[in-house]
């Protein structure tokens, strides 16, 4: 390789990086910012914002977990976030096996369908989908907040699915109906295990999708015992308390779950949708 180059490759490298350290450090800063502030009572915070605390101030955790109702909230979140996460991940595998390889005249129809899903937006549906849920009377229930965190996940879920299990050969299928099973046993022994990849993605972009998710909650339910976690971190940072101490806290607990889930899943979320790429 010409040493000119080699000069221009290892200067772009030196540029990258130093981009990348700063991203890095503006997203690092303000979390270890809050952290430490979460230690700090509320006249420190307010006198000296950047100070670091000078002894651990651990009522602010007590104070807001009872305030807040923390429990109840992350309680509500991990139902929600749980149970939507697992039925929309085993549809969008059904449905993208349905798309994949059954090979009927509908199949691309439904499917281009499922993809327009991506465009419609949360907030075009949600005067209709309240109305809808409240004659039907959904609404102020568990039932009433799973079903369009389901019917919202699908399209991506979907799509994902269909590319993967594209790729699988079909002579495995085929030698399969040739010994004797039916489709659903396909599905479970063939399809399931050789979608793992892909499958953990998915789940992993649900539960983060669903545990985040804040206007369906805040529209639909009404009754304090309902609500999730970034709804009630709304609410108790919204009128609550005008303690800073105390709203820290609260941000701290409700931002820790997902940062310790994405520590030991991005690498995870990374293979899958590599895979993905790779077999669509």
């Amino acid at each position: 390789m010409p040493r000119e180059i080699r000069e221009k490759n290892i200067g772009w490298k030196i540029v990258s990086y130093i981009v990348m350290l700063v991203f890095t450090v503006l997203t690092i800063a303000p979390l270890i910012w809050l952290f430490y502030s979460s230690f700090k009572p509320h006249f420190q915070i307010v006198h000296h914002i950047f100070a670091l605390p000078k002894s651990l101030y651990i009522e602010n955790y007590t104070q807001a977990w009872k305030l807040a109702d923390l429990g109840t909230l992350m309680m509500n979140s991990i139902i929600y976030s749980t149970t939507a996460t697992i039925l929309t991940t085993f549809f969008a595998l059904a449905a993208g096996y349905g798309f994949a390889k059954f090979g009927y005249k509908v199949s691309n129809l439904f499917y281009y369908f499922f993809i327009l899903g991506l465009l419609i937006t949360v907030h075009s549906v949600l005067v209709p989908l309240f109305v809808m849920e409240t004659r039907l009377k959904f609404a102020n229930t568990r039932l009433g907040v799973i079903l369009p965190y389901i019917a919202f996940g699908l399209p991506f879920l979907v799509y994902l699915a269909t590319s993967f299990i594209r790729g699988i050969p079909d002579s495995m299928e085929e030698a399969a109906i040739i010994d004797g099973a039916h489709y659903l046993r396909i599905f479970k022994d063939i399809i399931l295990p050789m979608s793992t990849p892909v499958a953990a993605t998915m789940l992993i972009f649900a539960f983060i999708s669903n545990w985040n998710e804040l206007i369906f909650v805040l529209t639909l339910t009404s009754k304090e015992s309902l609500r999730s976690l970034p709804v009630g971190v709304l609410a108790f940072a919204g009128g609550r308390t005008r303690n800073y101490g105390l709203q820290f806290a609260v941000l701290v607990i409700a931002t820790l779950p997902m940062i310790i889930f994405y520590i030991f899943f991005h690498r995870q979320i990374i293979k899958g949708f590599a895979a993905g790429a790779i077999k669509g």
